[in-house]
């Protein structure tokens, strides 16, 4: 984290005085006293019918004051890369102007950032607390990557602006997602991964003992940024001789597979419209290399959050399949329940 100072507004509600240029003047030079700040300059101007701006040039930022004396409002401005915290502003200004309420916000003015969690819950906005920006680049096939280190969930990785996955909780969504396979068939030797750019689903089948597995991912600069700046996740599968890895589109990768291969059949795709279309244009294919009890399973996305994007992958398995279960488990990183739709080859 790099620091470059702190920050207060302070908004003084309900002033009925129209103080003059003069007395603002006066407060700045004990504000700056007592903040031990140096002033280098000062420049004002009132405003025609009403209204007064002051700013003050310091040798550790500055500070200013704008009036709205129509709104009886009063708004001060402290930033500086000091020793003393502007706050102490606050009982000077507090003392000196009338008022009625006042209205505090402070700023931690570093490389700590937030970043807009598009899962938020309807009406409760919500922040992931960037601490740094590790890698950012568009790959050849037109995905916008992030890599960031997240102040709660460590190194994460974000595509088009959603978090994929994080180190704190990476386990968690990995291993249910081989679960919900492992539940309805413990035959695991052969097994295909289409997509899962981080490496975390072939990392949990090689902790689940699968001898074969074959990964079909579309972007090999993704898989490159997750072994550089998340080793938790995937290192196993860096060293790993038991993974075979197909670039490109898996489902053109997929058309060579000889019939009936795989015990099970992972699909790690985004949950949106496009990939809920391809898998289901490609379905064919995939029950073609899946073995009789094989099992097929993909991330489909939260029911809490996208209920009509669940069921729309539900039903391409129910009506390919003949049969789908739903399972879920709740992911911190994503904060909600994340879920599975698995189906039986009979």
């Amino acid at each position: 984290m790099v620091k470059v100072g702190e920050h207060i507004t302070i908004d003084f509600l309900g002033v009925k005085k129209d103080y003059t240029p003069e007395f603002y003047e006066k407060i700045i030079y004990k504000i700056a006293k007592a903040a031990k700040v140096e002033i280098l300059n000062v420049a004002s101007h009132r405003f025609q019918p009403q209204g007064f701006t002051l700013v003050a040039l310091l040798a550790e930022s500055h500070f200013s004051f704008h009036t709205f004396p129509e709104k009886g409002v009063i708004s001060f401005d402290f930033f500086t890369c000091g020793k003393v915290h502007p706050k102490v502003a606050l009982k000077i200004l507090r003392k000196e102007i009338e008022h009625e309420r006042v209205v505090t916000n402070a700023f931690d003015r570093s490389s700590i950032g937030l970043y807009d969690d598009i899962y938020s819950t309807p009406g409760q906005k919500k922040f992931y607390v960037v601490k740094n920006v590790l890698e950012k680049f568009t790959s050849k096939v037109g995905q916008f990557v992030e890599i960031m280190d997240l102040e709660e969930f460590g190194n994460a990785l974000f595509i088009d602006h959603e978090i994929q996955v994080s180190e704190k909780d990476e386990k968690i969504y990995s291993s249910s997602f081989f679960k919900s396979s492992y539940d309805l068939s413990k035959k695991n030797n052969n097994v295909a991964i289409i997509g899962g750019g981080d490496g975390g689903v072939a990392r949990a089948c090689l902790e689940n003992n699968s001898n074969y597995i074959d990964w079909f991912e579309l972007d090999p600069e993704i898989v490159d940024a997750c072994f550089k700046h998340l080793p938790k996740v995937c290192s196993k599968v860096k060293k790993s001789n038991r993974i075979k890895t197909f670039w490109g589109d898996a489902f053109k990768s997929i058309r060579e597979i000889e019939d009936s291969k795989y015990d099970k059949i992972f699909v790690d795709l985004n949950d949106d419209q496009y990939c809920i279309d391809l898998a289901k244009k490609n379905m064919k294919g995939l029950k073609r290399i899946l073995k009789k009890g094989g099992v097929i399973t993909a991330q489909v996305g939260s029911q809490d959050k996208k209920p009509k994007q669940v069921d729309k992958w539900c039903n391409v398995l129910e009506k390919n399949f003949g049969n789908v279960k739903l399972s879920g488990t709740y992911i911190p990183s994503f904060d909600c329940k994340w879920n599975f739709a698995s189906s039986v080859m009979k």
